[in-house]
């Protein structure tokens, strides 16, 4: 009973501390869809598209993905003739970069700076598109699109049903969280509270010793893989408050993170756009393991250099 209360509690908590952060931002950027402006960037964006290999209506899906979330990219995508080619580049683009209005608020609540957020998002996304276009040199062919439920176009004939459809939409968003959250909280007490946890860290440990960060990250890890990265977030805000991580070690784990998360819904819902979901998922999970790696062995150097230059100073001081 005791372990029910207080992964109830944590997942109120957690619940609520992301919801003021997804409500106002999701809030502001539906009525911001129901505005020229997504158009007009899209339009500033298509002379770069050529450098990737794709035209210029791709600009469209990337931006909605980009500050809207996935559903709505693959909406826009099923709207025009792109090869197979051009759908995957878009696929794997949008799976490193996607929602990062809310994404990158949730990273500033643990003290990650956007800038660093955005920076590995966007850079992932754009060289990804930039090598597969020059690697690649099939998928010529026109994409098949089979049927996929996503967010429907939404008809609005005034500001107050603008407002009306950004504040449902805000709060499905909240819901959603709060959906997904509470049974995840409530399994991390339970491990917990039956020392569980201290075993999952155990077997988790080559893993994170192989990526250089710490093991008291290993739920916060496994979270943001299978469930998404504000919902691996929402746990590693609690563990981040409980168990002390290190911010070296909540770098790490949400830059890994960035580039590989919610692998099984974030796969799966490219499917029904006829490309090859194997190699996206391959791409992803390669790409966080090596940018996560060649990140923290560059970092711990970067210690061990300033450790060793404090070591002679306070040498030489006597």
């Amino acid at each position: 009973m005791q372990t029910l209360k207080r992964g109830l509690k944590s997942g109120l908590d957690t619940t609520w501390t992301l919801a003021k952060i997804i409500f106002p931002i999701t809030f502001a950027v539906t009525l911001l869809s129901f505005t020229p402006a997504l158009d007009w960037l899209s339009a500033q964006l298509a002379p770069f598209m050529s450098w990737i290999g794709l035209p210029g209506e791709a600009a469209i899906p990337l931006v909605l993905g980009n500050v809207l979330n996935l559903y709505a990219a693959i909406g826009s995508i099923l709207t025009f003739d792109f090869t197979v080619k051009e759908v995957f580049i878009l696929a794997v683009m949008l799976s490193f970069s996607h929602n990062l209005f809310v994404e990158s608020a949730v990273a500033a609540k643990l003290g990650i700076r956007i800038s660093v957020v955005l920076a590995v998002r966007i850079g992932l996304a754009i060289v990804s598109a930039f090598l597969i276009h020059w690697i690649w040199q099939g998928g010529d062919q026109q994409a098949q699109y089979g049927f996929v439920s996503g967010t429907e176009s939404v008809e609005v004939s005034g500001w107050m049903d603008a407002l009306l459809e950004a504040a449902s939409s805000a709060a499905m968003g909240v819901v959603t969280i709060a959906v997904f959250v509470f049974p995840i909280m409530m399994v991390v007490q339970l491990m917990k509270d039956f020392s569980m946890l201290d075993w999952f860290s155990n077997k988790m440990l080559p893993f994170t010793r192989m990526l250089g960060i710490q093991p008291n990250t290993s739920t916060t890890l496994a979270s943001g893989i299978f469930f998404g990265l504000a919902f691996g977030a929402g746990v590693m805000i609690q563990e981040a408050r409980e168990n002390g991580v290190k911010k070296k070690d909540l770098y790490l784990v949400f830059i890994f993170l960035v580039a590989c998360h919610g692998i099984v819904e974030d796969t799966l819902i490219f499917i029904p756009l006829g490309i090859p979901v194997l190699p996206l998922l391959i791409i992803r999970v390669v790409t966080a393991i090596l940018l996560t790696m060649a990140i923290a062995y560059f970092w711990n150097r970067l210690e061990k250099q300033e450790a060793n230059v404090d070591g002679q100073r306070e040498y030489s001081s006597f």
